[in-house]
């Protein structure tokens, strides 16, 4: 790893010392400026320009993903990982939006600090592994819990029509459609949701809230 300028800013006097002796313990790593809160970790980001700011999130005054969102927008070229207690998927999804390059975990592994800084000087973003892993599942649910994405409009109508038990006659009528477009839609449906019989369509249309399960 190249030489390293950082800047550290926990509120945690102790959390700090902890963070500064296991920084000051890797070679080519050198903390340039500590700060207890929000405001002063941007006025020493300003000061000292640091390659990289590691920042708790909660801090007094502004806190760390208010401090990282400035020092992006004053030195985009200072990479910011967060550092919190925080593993909630609201907090990690505003601080990626925000633009940092990584989010490590409070609790993680001493070995994980110096993974951390290494993956993000190299450009790389870094999230600790129990954070990935839950953004993983989260997504998978959000696809397979949104069938607007996967189906067009019309296609979701139809599959909550054929839901409800609706024949394709019935469903033609009340659509407006022939039979012929409404067993196409049906078999579309089956074919992009992976869904072989209607009775996997009724759970599907029951998860995802198209029909209620009374």
């Amino acid at each position: 790893m190249r030489p390293l300028r950082l800047l550290l800013a926990d509120d945690h006097t102790l959390v700090r010392a902890g963070l500064r002796a296991l920084l000051d313990g890797m070679d080519g790593v050198t903390v340039v400026a500590e700060a207890d809160n929000g405001e002063q970790a941007v006025a020493l980001a300003l000061e000292h320009a640091p390659d990289m700011a590691l920042l708790d999130i909660t801090m007094p005054g502004i806190n760390g993903l208010q401090a990282a969102e400035r020092i992006l927008a004053i030195l985009p070229q200072t990479r910011v990982i967060m550092l919190s207690m925080h593993s909630g998927e609201e907090y990690v999804n505003r601080a990626l939006a925000l633009g940092v390059s990584g989010y490590l975990l409070k609790d993680a592994a001493t070995f994980e600090l110096r993974a951390a800084l290494e993956t993000v000087a190299a450009g790389h973003p870094y999230l600790s592994p129990r954070l990935t892993s839950q953004l993983l599942e989260s997504r998978a649910r959000q696809s397979e819990g949104a069938p607007k994405s996967a189906l067009t409009a019309r296609q979701v109508e139809v599959l909550r029509l054929l839901a409800l038990g609706r024949s394709v006659k019935e469903i033609a009528h009340e659509l407006q459609l022939s039979a012929k477009t409404v067993e196409t839609y049906r078999a579309q449906i089956m074919a992009r949701l992976g869904l072989r019989d209607v009775a996997s369509l009724v759970r599907y249309a029951i998860r995802t809230g198209l029909i209620s399960a009374e």
